[in-house]
């Protein structure tokens, strides 16, 4: 009546008799490769290590006598919820650094809308990875990309030799310059660039007449501020190790 034969009906009961279940029980199939030791070591191991790569990590094992895959670390560390992704790029900040940027956040936090749309942001650049330029991964958990170990660090004037000046408003971004020049050129006549960019973006994004420039170097910003466009209000805020505005 059910199509079963009479052999499967059979091996069912017996089995209920001698187990008391029908239920498959654990212990069947495969035995796993690593033990619940060497899953421990592994996770220890790439957690204060993210960038270690699970060929390292079978050599590691096998200095050990345990052998195994490189895909079978991949596919024990993915179910431990460590999986393999590429690091945030991050500036590298010191502790001052850091310091300097909570006490501007906390100094600042009560500003207006209105008073944040008036700032008009300006910076300075040369932007370089910092380390090795090949592809790199970490071995990470879910929700932990920004952790310092986790991520990449960059710094700026680690070389190459474009100069980037820009800027930007609540209102969108202003006018880009990149140019080659010495250190001491630059120091003489970007100035003047760098004017010639306030004043197009000032246009571009209709701010109001007594607008704020932020910059990092007080000096520079009350000189362009004075003279160029009739502004006096001064915002000087914290800055990276190469002026990364926070904001």
């Amino acid at each position: 009546m059910l199509n079963i034969p009479r052999e499967t009906i059979g091996s069912i009961i017996r089995k209920f008799k001698a187990k008391g279940t029908v239920e498959t029980l654990p212990g069947r199939g495969r035995k796993k490769m690593l033990t619940s030791t060497a899953v421990r070591y592994l996770k220890r191991r790439v957690e204060k290590s993210p960038r270690l790569t699970a060929e390292e990590l079978r050599k590691d094992l096998s200095d050990v006598g345990t052998e195994v895959s490189a895909q079978t670390i991949r596919h024990t560390l993915c179910n431990e919820g460590l999986h393999v992704r590429t690091p945030r790029r991050t500036p590298l900040l010191s502790p001052k650094n850091k310091k300097s940027r909570l006490q501007y956040a906390k100094s600042h936090v009560d500003k207006p809308q209105k008073f944040w749309d008036s700032v008009l942001w300006t910076d300075e650049t040369k932007l370089e990875l910092f380390g090795p330029m090949d592809q790199r991964y970490v071995w990470r958990r879910k929700n932990k990309a920004y952790e310092e170990k986790n991520t990449l660090p960059t710094v700026k004037h680690g070389g190459g030799s474009i100069m980037l000046l820009g800027c930007f408003a609540s209102a969108g971004t202003g006018t880009n310059l990149d140019f080659q020049m010495e250190q001491y050129i630059y120091k003489r006549k970007s100035n003047g660039i760098y004017i010639i960019n306030l004043k197009r973006t000032w246009e571009k994004l209709l701010l109001a007449a007594r607008a704020i420039v932020a910059i990092e170097n007080p000096a520079d910003v009350c000189v362009i501020s004075s003279r160029n466009t009739g502004q006096r209000a001064v915002l000087k805020f914290s800055s990276s190790c190469g002026a990364t505005p926070i904001a």
